[in-house]
């Protein structure tokens, strides 16, 4: 009897399994077949691996992109913020078609804030009477404390619907790596490229991007799915350190046609 037949799978994703029984551990990994896809983009043209590369879309809630949400409700115009969602409605259908994980990474405080440090609360509390991270938002559809994890605040946006298939990560600082599982979770279904959209771009998506390159990923922004309620030229810096220093700028409409 040979006892490598009757193998079990073990492991949480098809992309990164062992195979066990009783008697044996296969621990190697055959892994995907290269799908080589040509992107336009800048400052160059590249050739990234369809089957090792992941779409992340950063902080597409109701808090930020919302009429009734927390920027909303303290001035900011949110019509910027939502100019990713049309793109992206178009985007997400053709990345799952081809079997490209999609990852939604929105801000989600713990409801204690326990992770959350005096430092990073006064960002959005400077005079500590302000509604920041965590305080009760008045006017929202739905009781919802600011960007709290589970809250109406922190869900995505109506518009923007997950797939089962689809992964959540909660994050709870400028960068989705920090403090988070995201790297672990893209390890784990051997993730190589990442695609990035969402907002704001000079800030959170930026310093997510940024901290994934320096995780050794390949990174390309999609222009047309992200946005910022920033000022112009803080838009024109993102898009000059991303091609300068951490990747690549892209079009939706160049990807997985």
């Amino acid at each position: 009897m040979n006892p490598a037949l009757d193998l079990l799978p073990l492991g949480s994703s098809p992309r990164n399994l062992w195979h066990v029984n009783a008697q044996v551990c296969d621990t190697t990994r055959p892994g995907a077949a290269v799908r080589a896809v040509t992107l336009p983009a800048l400052p160059q043209h590249i050739v990234l691996d369809a089957a090792r590369t992941a779409l992340v879309v950063i902080d597409m809630q109701n808090d930020f992109c919302h009429a009734k949400g927390w920027l909303a409700s303290i001035g900011v115009d949110v019509s910027a913020a939502r100019q990713p969602i049309a793109p992206l409605q178009a985007l997400l259908p053709r990345l799952r078609a081809a079997q490209v994980p999609v990852l939604w990474v929105n801000w989600g405080n713990r409801p204690d804030k326990l992770n959350l440090s005096p430092s990073l609360l006064h960002v959005y509390n400077s005079d500590g009477r302000s509604t920041g991270l965590g305080d009760a938002l008045a006017g929202a559809p739905e009781p919802s404390p600011v960007l709290q994890a589970g809250a109406w605040g922190a869900a995505l946006v109506d518009e923007l619907q997950p797939d089962p298939r689809d992964i959540r990560i909660d994050k709870f600082r400028m960068s989705g790596f920090y403090d988070t599982c995201l790297d672990s979770v893209l390890r784990n279904v051997d993730i190589k490229t990442l695609l990035f959209a969402g907002v704001n771009a000079d800030q959170c998506v930026l310093a997510t991007l940024m901290d994934a390159n320096f995780l050794g990923y390949d990174c390309v922004l999609l222009q047309d799915c992200t946005a910022t309620t920033s000022p112009a030229f803080c838009w024109d810096a993102t898009l000059y350190n991303v091609r300068q220093c951490f990747g690549f700028t892209a079009s939706s409409k160049d990807v997985m046609p």
